[in-house]
């Protein structure tokens, strides 16, 4: 199983990126799934989950810019950010709760990272 980030880059302060994430490989079945960030010099830190059902949940000082959505049937998750801030230039992980095979406890799985760099 492999997940597969794409969509960073740079962009202005004020501007949008969408960032997606893929995956693929012998999936039964796909749990939660989320994006996490790690800014420079810190820990990494949730950004937002979405559950198979499409429930969101966000950290608290990204509500209202950031919008979290997934594909079912694509096995993707979709990171919509607007009004970036300079404060928001990290690398971007996503993340997912995957079940291989039916019957089996789900597995943690990460992508490899996509840089965001915000220009002020």
């Amino acid at each position: 199983v492999q997940l597969q980030a794409s969509g960073g880059g740079l962009v202005q302060a004020g501007g949008s990126l969408r960032l997606s994430c893929a995956a693929s490989g012998s999936i039964f079945s796909i749990d939660d799934m989320g994006w996490y960030r790690r800014l420079p010099g810190k820990q990494r830190e949730l950004v937002a989950k979405i559950t198979s059902g499409g429930s969101t949940s966000y950290a608290d000082s990204l509500k209202g810019r950031f919008t979290i959505s997934r594909d079912n049937a694509k096995n993707t998750v979709y990171l919509q950010m607007n009004s970036l801030k300079s404060e928001d230039t990290a690398v971007y992980y996503c993340n997912a709760l995957i079940r291989e095979r039916r019957f089996i406890p789900t597995l943690n799985y990460w992508g490899q990272g996509t840089l965001v760099t915000v220009s002020s």
